[in-house]
């Protein structure tokens, strides 16, 4: 059963080629990534690299989201610096390995599911944001350089948008192989001095080996590293389950979101345990990787594992790519994963959602936090639905043959952001003797309903009328049973006292 549910052959061997040649695009890209992404956290490039290789391997049998390339991300790298730089890496190898422990937490309480609480418009600024971030990387390698790298750069964004219209061949490679593969060889033949991949940093010449962090085992240890770990949990899984929900648009199909939370975890771990950094989805790789025909898991293992195979026996191949191809895939990302319908629906859209969409963008480029950037969004648009729903609730008013009666008939939903404007329905002074409240077609949601009931029906009382509540639904009754005080004589006293 247990490989059944991991190893599904469709999901493994149903587009063979197209993931073998995405898979080796990937890795490539992956290569300087998994080195910048070292250098940002303060550490050597093999822990970059070896996390790569061993999340990709490992979420290619574990995570819910074929074709998705997880690995070391520079939003995991942002949330390490000062951990690395306090306590050193054997403190980084014990949060990473915490972190994937709360990462499956996470999946068996399948808090994956909470994906459906994030808007449409969180996720285009989230991926817009991403696109923004992903082409500001690059521009330091466009930064006081010869012209020859403008010119590489133009030449390699020709060639991946012009090479897939050559008939036949065009629709067999992926553009990106043919990028790096024919810029390598300008750079190689003509002896053109710029900047290449060995520059990044030293490549590896070892294989990982298995080692569990060199750290006392106490509680002074597990409070240094706890809130790191959680931090790189919460990031970890928004960016994974955000690149799933976008991963699942590009290709229309669906992944399993919890099943991924834990996948996560078991990689993260592995990587712990290999001398590599904590990582997670990573939406560049993977549109690369989408783009490049990849739809498997094949694409997602063959990444990881010739990553470690090229940095490991081909690095002197592998150092000589110039960073001007991997500029230009990588701006094809940017182009590619920017959505640029959203200018157009600027005009459209209401103002609630386009401002939910552009503050989501802005913080997540201001503290390059994609955490911070979504739930700014998530809170804002949680703000506009509670103000937008509050405006729904309104009252009907009806008067006996005498007018000695007077029953208001409340509309809509009762909750914290309409509780006063349910207060102020009520007009306390009228002569009348009896009000009844009819709740036939309200809902109450919360504490401050019932407390907005309590309050109206106590002043009512005060003012000398007879108070009737009728019509609550059954999950209304509930809640005003149990938080209300106006039919709780005991109550009222401390409760008249206090206004």
């Amino acid at each position: 059963l247990v490989i059944k549910t991991y190893f599904k052959k469709d999901e493994w061997f149903g587009n063979i080629r197209g993931d073998i040649l995405s898979g080796l695009v990937v890795a490539l890209a992956l290569i300087p990534e998994a080195i910048a992404f070292s250098i940002i956290a303060g550490v050597d490039p093999k822990i970059g690299l070896y996390a790569s290789f061993c999340i990709a391997v490992v979420i290619s049998f574990f995570g819910g989201r074929p074709g998705m390339i997880s690995a070391a991300t520079g939003a995991m790298a942002l949330l390490m610096v000062t951990l690395v730089k306090d306590y050193g890496l054997q403190y980084l190898l014990a949060a990473t390995l915490l972190t994937g422990v709360f990462q499956i937490i996470a999946g068996y309480l399948q808090l994956g599911r909470f994906m459906s609480f994030v808007p449409r418009a969180v996720v285009i600024g989230f991926v817009n944001a991403l696109a923004i971030l992903i082409f500001m990387a690059q521009l330091p390698e466009l930064i006081n350089v010869t012209w020859h790298v403008y010119a590489l750069t133009i030449v390699g964004l020709g060639i991946i948008y012009l090479f897939p219209y050559i008939p036949k061949i065009g629709k067999i490679l992926p553009s990106p192989l043919v990028t790096i593969i024919t810029l390598t060889l300008i750079v190689y033949f003509f002896g053109i001095d710029i900047r290449n991949v060995g520059d990044m940093g030293q490549l590896p010449d070892t294989l990982p080996i298995f080692l569990f962090p060199d750290i006392p085992l106490n509680l002074e240890t597990l409070l240094i590293i706890l809130p790191y770990s959680l931090s790189l949990a919460v990031v970890g899984l928004l960016e994974s389950l955000m690149t799933a929900t976008i991963v699942d648009e590009m290709t229309d199909t669906n992944s399993d979101k919890n099943r991924e939370c834990k996948g996560q975890g078991v990689a993260n771990i592995a990587s712990g345990l290999m001398g590599g950094m904590a990582g997670c989805a990573m939406i560049g790789q993977s549109v690369i990787n989408i783009k490049s025909g990849g739809r498997g898991r094949l694409s997602t293992f063959l990444a990881g594992f010739l990553l470690l195979i090229m940095v490991v026996f081909l690095s002197d191949i592998i150092s000589i790519i110039p960073m001007a191809a991997l500029v230009a895939v990588m701006i094809m990302v940017s182009i590619g994963t920017f959505n640029w319908g959203s200018f157009k629906d600027l005009k459209t859209l209401p103002l609630s959602t386009n401002i939910v969409m552009l503050s989501t963008v802005a913080v997540t480029v201001y503290t390059h936090n994609l955490a911070f950037g979504v739930f700014t969004g998530v809170l804002l648009a949680s703000l506009f639905f509670a103000n937008k729903i509050s405006h729904f609730m309104y009252s009907e008013i009806f008067y006996n043959v005498n007018r000695t009666i007077k029953t208001y008939k409340i509309v809509g939903q009762v909750f914290f952001n309409s509780a006063d404007k349910f207060y102020k329905t009520f007009d306390f002074k009228e002569n009348i003797d009896k009000v009844i409240i009819d709740l036939t077609r309200a809902h109450f949601w919360d504490v401050s309903a019932v407390y907005a009931l309590d309050k109206s029906v106590l002043k009512l009382r005060k003012e000398g009328k007879e108070v009737e509540i009728i019509g609550q639904n059954e999950a209304s009754s509930t809640i005003i049973d149990r938080f209300g005080i106006h039919d709780k004589p005991e109550e009222i006293d401390r409760i008249m006292g206090g206004h």
